[in-house]
């Protein structure tokens, strides 16, 4: 038992734990079984690549990726672009995921420069350049000359707070995309083949020469300079592909929520993320694709079953909030505190 334990990690089981509990309270109140897992897929779905993109920054050794924000506001203002030309549709999804990998690598290269000034304090500096960049993007929502109508406010200037994607008739494109049902379970197959494609991508380039470059780095940088690599590039590489898969990522979400959500909306989006990874059994230094798939599901499978199961115990209080916080910086915490000297538990 102690073997699965370190095998497997606290934080995992115990999560998983609490999800079965979870379910187990929820059917025993009567509520729908179909309905929490159609809402578990869904959400998976919707936060797999900006959970995805937790690991090139950890295997580059700058740790899990606290900035997330900064591809996550890429993403968006890329999609802002996109509609304001009063695009719609698939038109809409592939230019704006186009203009996000542009705009993305720009900003994850600029990122990845003050990741190599700061060696030592990534965790402590990345979340702070999050915070920031939310500041900064505050801002140019409302003195940008953005026009569109669809997107503003009825009076005065700026754009909303949040910009409804059914006027773009880009709500659930690709959620819907070869959708189907078992039973009464809705399965997205678009976002669930996107996560899947996206994972064998970024595994397929940890085994290429660049990522095996990347992984050593990250692992012990001095043997990886011994060896003749460039350590810092790989970093910048690292970090412009966690950007990217941000970028893309929050497009991804914003067109299964429905809405994309501007000014603070992206400011602790980074936070679930990294407990999602750590709790499908990765650490701070070492990370897979399968602790992605693993972690998202069993986070976002808590999270969304928590809340129906929460509000009816406890009538007239909201605590899936409270909950989800409890969780996540705990898990966080925990897995933080557990990292030794090299990267193990």
């Amino acid at each position: 038992m102690k073997k699965i334990v370190e095998r497997i990690g606290i934080p995992t089981l115990a999560v998983t734990a609490m999800l079965v509990i979870v379910l187990i309270t929820a059917a025993i109140q009567g509520q729908s079984l179909q309905t929490l897992f159609s809402d578990m897929l869904n959400r998976a779905g919707m936060n797999g690549l900006l959970v995805l993109a937790m690991v090139p920054a950890i295997k580059s050794g700058t740790g899990p990726n606290f900035a997330l924000p900064i591809g996550i506001e890429g993403g968006l203002f890329a999609l802002v672009c996109c509609m304001q030309m009063d695009l719609g549709g698939w038109k809409l999804m592939i230019c704006s995921i186009a203009l996000a990998i542009v705009l993305c690598t720009l900003m994850g290269y600029a990122y990845g420069k003050l990741m190599n000034c700061v060696k030592g304090a990534e965790m402590t500096i990345a979340t702070y350049t999050g915070f920031s960049i939310v500041a900064f993007f505050n801002i140019l929502w409302l003195v940008l000359p953005f026009s569109n109508r669809k997107m503003g406010w009825m009076l005065g200037t700026g754009l909303r707070e949040t910009i409804q994607l059914d006027s773009f008739e880009a709500g659930g494109l690709i959620s819907n995309l070869l959708a189907f049902q078992v039973g009464k379970i809705t399965v997205p197959t678009g976002m669930l083949l996107l996560l899947g494609i996206c994972c064998v991508l970024v595994s397929y380039f940890f085994k290429t020469k660049a990522g095996l470059a990347i992984y050593a780095g990250g692992v012990n940088p001095q043997f990886a300079l011994a060896a003749g690599l460039n350590v810092d590039r790989g970093r910048i590489l690292a970090n412009i592909l966690s950007t990217v898969l941000a970028g893309i990522g929050i497009i991804v979400y914003s067109q299964g929520y429905g809405y994309a959500q501007l000014y603070n909306g992206p400011m602790m989006m980074s936070f679930p993320a990294v407990a999602a990874v750590l709790i499908g059994g990765a650490t701070a230094a070492k990370a897979n694709c399968m602790n992605v798939v693993l972690g998202v599901f069993i986070f976002q499978g808590l999270m969304t079953a928590a809340m129906p199961v929460a509000n009816q115990l406890f009538a007239g209080t909201d605590l899936s909030d409270i909950m989800r916080q409890i969780i996540q910086n705990g898990v966080i915490l925990y897995a933080l505190t557990q990292v030794k000297k090299g990267g193990d538990r």
